[in-house]
């Protein structure tokens, strides 16, 4: 027989080690947290078209810096449209990549840019970006067939069905157009800011940051898209404080990146036509936001591809936007 304090140490020892089930399920958990913290950053990358969760960290560091308004928004309308995709089914492997979700976030973040009530905001942040998971599959079905890419376009088709029934979604008129040269980089880092609805030199700089940290090449094209892009507004007859903001910027730069797996001439089309394109949108009543990027791009893709096509002994590749993940033949930044 055992001496008595031999068993209680044994007893002890045995005690003081969780149940193997329960460390399982510990580890479980912790795995199941980081998969859904990483799902919205993803998503929140997905944004300047980069399927990266440190891209995702970058851009929401840029939003609390800017205003933490815009980070709530964005996680807002994240979160909902995950949500959304869960339930309706959607493919996991692209809601893990960001594809479901960064739709829901732009619409958040426009719902928290134009209606100033916090309450008010956070209730539409919350249905648009659940709306736009409903809209991407027939959108991108319809448009995969044709080798196209969604981008944006559930974003908008949502903010445009209540966005002109609130006042203040006036666009900058235009103006002077002198600018110091000294204020020239920080308006070309503002416009990559804006791509996420901020503004500000260290925003755009933490947005080039997180857009270099998956693809340096995509952060060249970026910052030369926001460049090209916002000048050739400005000499155009866009304000000097349009620049500054970035607006004159955003939709060049998105272009950029859109395209920059291409030849340098066709990047450069690209932009110069998201230029011609955001110059006719300023006579639009209520701001067209990305618009100018997706119809650009969408209008690239299809010359390419036509060229492509009718060359001869050539098949027509299928263009793949940055960010997507290639399912079937024709799918990219789809849902």
């Amino acid at each position: 027989m055992l001496p008595v304090h031999y068993e209680l140490t044994v007893a002890a020892s045995h005690d003081a080690q969780p149940p193997y089930h329960l460390a399982t399920m510990h580890a479980a958990s912790n795995q199941t947290e980081s998969a859904a913290l990483r799902t919205l950053l993803c998503s929140l990358g997905q944004i300047v078209l980069q399927p990266n969760a440190c891209t995702g960290a970058f851009l929401l560091a840029a939003w609390l810096i800017c205003d933490p308004r815009l980070a709530c928004a964005a996680l807002t309308g994240a979160i909902a449209a995950n949500i959304g995709a869960l339930l309706a089914g959607h493919c996991e492997k692209d809601t893990r990549n960001g594809l479901h979700g960064f739709n829901g976030a732009l619409a958040g973040l426009a719902a928290y840019t134009f209606v100033p009530d916090n309450a008010t905001a956070a209730a539409l942040a919350i249905l648009a970006g659940f709306s736009t998971v409903w809209l991407l599959r027939p959108c991108s079905t319809w448009l995969r067939a044709r080798g196209l890419a969604a981008y944006s376009l559930p974003c908008l088709i949502v903010t445009g069905l209540w966005l002109p029934f609130v006042n203040g979604g006036a666009t900058t008129a235009p103006g002077a157009h002198v600018v110091p040269l000294a204020l020239l980089p920080a308006g070309v880092l503002s416009g990559l800011a804006q791509a996420g609805f901020a503004h500000g030199a260290l925003p755009g700089l933490l947005v080039l940051a997180g857009i270099a940290a998956s693809s340096r090449h995509h952060a060249m094209w970026a910052l030369a898209g926001s460049a090209i892009g916002g000048g050739a507004l400005l000499l155009l007859g866009a304000s000097p404080a349009s620049f500054d903001a970035g607006l004159s910027g955003f939709n060049g730069a998105l272009t950029a990146i859109a395209l920059a797996e291409g030849t340098w001439a066709t990047v450069l089309v690209g932009i110069l036509l998201s230029v011609a394109l955001q110059l006719l949108a300023r006579e639009a009543p209520f701001p067209v936001m990305t618009a100018p990027f997706v119809v650009a791009t969408w209008s690239v893709q299809r010359l390419i591809r036509q060229r492509t096509a009718n060359e001869p002994g050539c098949v027509a590749d299928q263009i793949t936007a940055p960010g997507a993940q290639r399912r079937v033949p024709g799918s990219s930044r789809t849902g």
